[in-house]
């Protein structure tokens, strides 16, 4: 069985499309959704109901995808975010990919959700690339994360000390008990909200600083960066 995880905090507007992106893959394998909710106020909770999804109690995104994760049933799990889109046969893809090539955790490129081509090129320049020419030497994973249950466990699961860029490290530190790689025949689309919010300079430059930092090995545990989960206004939810 696949496992999808997906942490949430008042995602009334976007959890319900990714939701419905799953429903529609048309996925013959068994499959469950959790969505583990940090304590939303909208609709989120009515909205996952609605879907069929089980229902755990959530926090940060690293507490939200472990306590999804014990809850799961699955031999592999898929963390997702909740902002974004999937790829068509996204499910059947991504597995028949894994299977493939003997991976034991993977992760995704991603695709910007915007008009603006200059940003969707820079994007592909300086996030896919890189994460595709180094996989077979340094394991990079954002917004979703294709695992083995065998190697969470291995792994202890996500640093919940980590202020940001935990999926990240938890691919590094998982690629070192498996093989990892970035999935080729699917993809994930992904909202520019947060640099809407936090400005696309300012998100630009926190995030290359934090890239930077993990070269070293090393996680984030200071709230150097001021990460916060679920902080976007209405306009820009």
């Amino acid at each position: 069985m696949l496992s999808i995880i997906i942490p949430a905090l008042n995602e009334e507007k976007y959890l319900p499309l990714l939701l419905k992106s799953i429903k529609e893959q048309n996925f013959s394998l068994d499959y469950e959704l959790i969505v583990a909710d940090a304590g939303s106020k909208d609709r989120t909770i009515e909205i996952v109901q609605s879907f069929g999804c089980r229902i755990v109690k959530g926090g940060l995104p690293a507490v939200g995808r472990n306590t999804g994760a014990k809850a799961a049933k699955g031999d592999i799990f898929l963390f997702l975010d909740a902002d974004i889109l999937l790829s068509e046969k996204f499910l059947e893809n991504s597995l028949f990919e894994f299977e493939k090539r003997k991976l034991e955790i993977a992760s995704y490129c991603l695709i910007p959700r915007t008009k603006n081509l200059l940003f969707k090129i820079g994007f592909d320049i300086f996030y896919n690339k890189p994460i595709v020419i180094a996989q077979g030497f340094l394991a990079n994973g954002a917004m979703g994360i294709l695992v083995k249950r065998e190697i969470f466990e291995k792994v202890g699961g996500f640093d919940e000390s980590v202020k940001i860029a935990e999926d990240h490290y938890f691919a590094r530190k998982a690629s070192k008990f498996g093989k990892f790689g970035i999935i080729n025949s699917a993809k994930i689309f992904i909202t520019l909200r947060r640099f809407k919010q936090d400005g696309y300079l300012k998100t630009i430059f926190k995030y290359f600083l934090c890239s930077l930092y993990a070269l070293s090995g090393k996680a984030v545990r200071s709230d150097i960066f001021n990460y916060r989960f679920g902080h976007y206004s209405k306009k820009d939810k």
